[in-house]
């Protein structure tokens, strides 16, 4: 067990490390933000450690929800968070209801298409998690004629739709997938790797993660694309807080890297 413990946390490690190398360059001038506006911005809390819901304050935690705050204070504008789910949270953005989002959202073609991104400020990439006992599947290769629990709308569930013959369910939130895999009502999940180690560590006695990270995915701030002015704070912020070191104090705190 203790080996299994310290192999999620070396996954959770190869997956900040990438932090820095994808940090924004600093832009070209200083953007203030219109006095008295306070931006929206959405997230859907269910993908721990990235964004979560605190059990106990029942407060929005997490790396992204730390990050947001820090980008919000480097370029001085104020937010507030909307935690919604992962579709109207793409929808929101897309229709500009929401200023912007941070929520693990990685950079695709198809999502350019609707809306803008920040500078990557992080990458991240699709793993297979099974059950404890399961033999059998040993990554993406031998998925074919499963069921495969995935989030709807997420790049695990493009993946999914790939394997051939594979029965893919759909859930609203990732954890209901790791809950039906525990209960043996699908045979694997595809998510991404950070929230795959984080369920697997917490129930490292049920499930487990098979194969390698199969993705590379850059990871960035969803924004309406009809408000340049706030992408530009947007990176204005996360180049601000990689140049003082603070984007590496979040991942320290947050995945325990040094």
């Amino acid at each position: 067990m203790k080996t299994s413990i310290v192999k999620i946390v070396a996954f959770l490690f190869v997956a900040v490390f990438v932090l820095t190398a994808c940090a924004p360059a600093a832009p070209a001038a200083d953007v203030e933000a219109p006095a008295g506006t306070v931006y929206r911005i959405a997230s859907d809390a269910t993908w721990p450690p990235f964004e979560m819901v605190d059990e106990t304050s029942k407060e929005l935690v997490g790396f992204d929800i730390d990050l947001i705050a820090a980008v919000a204070e480097e370029a001085g504008f104020q937010y507030e968070i909307v935690n919604i789910s992962w579709d109207a949270l793409l929808a929101g953005v897309s229709q500009c209801q929401y200023d912007g989002a941070i929520s693990s959202i990685s950079i695709t073609d198809e999502r350019k298409e609707s809306m803008a991104f920040s500078e990557p400020y992080a990458t991240a990439g699709q793993i297979v998690t099974v059950g404890i006992q399961e033999s059998e599947i040993t990554g993406l290769e031998t998925l074919a004629g499963k069921r495969i629990g995935v989030q709807m709308g997420t790049t695990g569930d493009f993946a999914a739709q790939d394997v051939a013959g594979a029965q893919v369910v759909s859930y609203d939130t990732v954890d209901l997938a790791f809950q039906d895999l525990m209960n043996g009502q699908v045979d694997a999940v595809i998510a991404d790797l950070a929230p795959s180690a984080n369920f697997v560590l917490l129930n490292a006695d049920k499930i487990k993660l098979v194969g390698e990270q199969f993705t590379d995915e850059a990871l960035g701030i969803a924004v309406c694309k009809s408000n340049p002015e706030f992408l530009a704070l947007v990176n204005q912020g996360l180049a601000g807080i990689e140049a003082n070191g603070k984007l590496d104090e979040l991942k320290a705190k947050w995945f325990g890297a040094e």
